[in-house]
């Protein structure tokens, strides 16, 4: 079975492959392929308990940031009940 960082690899490959994609069809099979090693990078991660991490951040825009690479990469955030600060 592929190891998770080799399934990551594949992954930044693929989308660098949908980014240039020239056709249509090229687009369409590099979606399918981000799919395919998506599923498998999940399937691995049902296996592995998640790891918390507390992250401070000094501003606003480092925070958007932030969350804005979480979202890119699928990383979850969670919120400490009754307070407006995101982990």
């Amino acid at each position: 079975m592929t190891s998770e960082s080799q399934l990551r690899e594949k992954l930044r490959k693929i989308e660098a492959l949908f980014v240039g994609a020239g056709t249509a069809g090229e687009r369409l099979a590099a979606e399918a392929a981000l799919q395919r090693v998506r599923a498998r990078v999940e399937e691995l991660a049902r296996h592995d308990p998640p790891i918390e991490q507390r992250f401070s951040l000094p501003d606003q825009w480092s925070r958007h940031l932030f969350l804005a690479l979480c979202r890119r990469y699928g990383c979850d955030r969670f919120v400490i009940g009754g307070s407006d600060v995101t982990q």
